[in-house]
């Protein structure tokens, strides 16, 4: 009864919207307008669909923090590094694309695609630059990579699939890679016993805390990405399970914060850490 009440408001609301805002020329009137036609179109949506397809079961809501394993080739892999590779296909694909299509004869003078992606390119090497204070130049190609790769896993999610960074395995392997980078840059500068000196610089007295602060890096930096990505996962979900028919188009808008916007700050904060923790090691103490 409650829907058929619903529905039956919900027309007016639509017709009383379009009325005004193609008869008034105020601003306020069609923000006014626009509004009321928005709520009368969800609530019609929503009400039809109880109506056609009746309340959606009640679920109980589980999730697990290892994903699904499936077998591939005689091999059982988490279903996260499937989409992990589904993610590397697409970018590999689209570099290739790239390659040999807009940079095939390269122009001295870039427009359109070009200039695009040598806007980008030269926006990540200054950062790179700007942030380990110029050894960045052979970091620039590392660091597009790891964050064009976790946005597109995370761009994932947008199909209703579980985003690799959302499996603890998946980050921690991005952080071990950062770990081995700090490392190698350390001692590529400093020497092997310039390296474990920093660790005791100032005072011999800190350096088991140094060790145990640096060894932490790749652990820290791997749940911090999944911890974060993972929540965003869980309340979308949690909004399609509360919401039932009543999710028309609402998750649809949260989900551009939490597949779209969240995860290029989560991207920005790890490659900044990434470098961080890399000007560190090399930096003279």
């Amino acid at each position: 009864m409650t829907d058929w009440i619903l529905l039956c408001i919900s027309i007016p609301l639509i017709a009383v919207g379009l009325v005004v805002f193609f008869k008034t020329k105020s601003k306020r009137s069609h923000i006014a307008a626009i509004a009321i036609t928005v709520i009368g179109g969800f609530l019609l949506l929503t009400r039809l669909l109880d109506i056609v397809f009746g309340a959606p079961l009640s679920e109980k809501l589980e999730f697990s923090m290892w994903p699904d394993r499936i077998d591939v080739f005689g091999l059982s892999v988490g279903i996260t590094v499937v989409y992990t590779w589904i993610a590397m296909v697409i970018l590999i694909t689209l570099a290739l694309i790239i390659r040999l299509t807009v940079f095939r004869a390269p122009k001295d003078n870039p427009k359109g695609a070009q200039n695009v992606v040598e806007v980008i390119v030269e926006a990540v090497g200054s950062y790179t630059n700007a942030q380990t204070h110029g050894t960045g130049e052979m970091l620039c190609s590392y660091i597009l990579t790891i964050a064009s790769l976790l946005v597109t896993c995370a761009f994932l999610e947008l199909f209703r699939l579980r985003p690799p960074t959302s499996d603890i395995t998946i980050t921690f392997s991005l952080a071990l890679m950062t770990f081995l980078l700090i490392n190698i840059y350390g001692i590529k500068r400093k020497g092997v016993l310039g390296r474990i000196k920093s660790l005791a610089s100032p005072t011999p007295i800190v350096f088991p805390f140094r060790l145990i602060s640096d060894m932490a890096i790749p652990v820290s930096m791997a749940c911090r990405l999944f911890g974060n990505m993972l929540g965003g996962m869980i309340v979308i979900d949690l909004l399609y399970n509360t919401l039932g028919n009543n999710a028309v188009g609402i998750p649809g808008v949260l989900g551009l914060y939490f597949n779209a916007f969240h995860p290029l700050i989560q991207t920005f904060i790890f490659v900044t850490l990434t470098l961080t923790f890399i000007n560190e090691a090399i930096e003279q103490t």
